[in-house]
């Protein structure tokens, strides 16, 4: 295969639902090869059902881990790895939320969403970026939140965690600037994701996960000379209260 045809690859975690289902779809329909992860075999299996279904040639490669567990995070990497792929796009899309103050959320709130949302970006970046920068080129998406600029009182430790992942992104920036690799901040508001789960919120309050995903898009086709550095996608009306 010539370089000009050479496969691409993207990596998305939790790319079974929401946002992360909408990232697969979108690269996998511009001939992308995907890896991913989720909690279920089940949900993976279907994801690569219907993925197969749509585009018959495509290269679906799932993988069952846990991120909110740093060993599982660690397998996940380890078998991309070893899988002699380098993907050119990265999607951290894995998060938790769990709702509440500071005062008097569930007791470890704070480090479940530190190891889901911060932690398994840290160490699964760690485990791809060098053959990343080994081949001078790629891109980095972090799925942050407007809670990542923007506190809210229920928010507790899940604000902290979409801050902490902010600041992540932010250094990874400055780290890859001379490298050849982009790295963009993606910050959603309310967005119809099982977040939402319940809610009696009507569906057209909420953005639909395909246009996070069509800005991840948008970030990535920009020339290598510009990187989109923060996305901040809102609903139309604004904020939910």
């Amino acid at each position: 295969m010539s370089a000009a045809a050479e496969q691409k690859y993207v990596l998305v975690t939790g790319g079974t639902r929401g946002i992360g289902r909408a990232v697969a779809q979108r690269f996998v329909s511009a001939g992308f090869g995907l890896l991913t992860c989720a909690r279920s075999g089940a949900d993976l299996d279907r994801l690569r059902a219907d993925l197969t279904a749509e585009f018959p040639a495509a290269d679906i490669r799932t993988f069952v881990a846990d991120l909110s567990q740093a060993a599982q995070t660690a397998a996940f990497g380890a078998w991309v790895t070893a899988a002699g792929v380098v993907p050119d796009v990265v999607v951290h899309n894995t998060g938790a939320f769990v709702p509440g103050r500071i005062q008097d959320e569930p007791e470890g709130a704070l480090r479940q969403l530190l190891e889901t949302n911060v932690a398994s970006a840290y160490d699964l970046t760690r485990a791809v970026l060098p053959a990343m920068l080994a081949r001078g080129r790629g891109h980095l998406f972090t799925i942050c939140s407007t809670a990542s600029i923007m506190a809210y009182p229920a928010g507790g430790s899940y604000c902290i965690s979409k801050f902490a992942l902010l600041g992540f992104t932010k250094v990874l920036r400055e780290e890859l600037k001379t490298s050849g690799l982009r790295v963009t901040a993606i910050l959603p508001g309310a967005t119809l994701t099982d977040s939402w789960a319940g809610s009696d919120l009507p569906p057209e309050r909420l953005m639909p996960p395909e246009d996070v995903a069509e800005a991840i898009w948008m970030a990535w086709t920009a020339s290598p000379r510009t990187v989109v550095e923060e996305v901040l996608l809102r609903p139309q009306l604004g904020d939910l209260p």
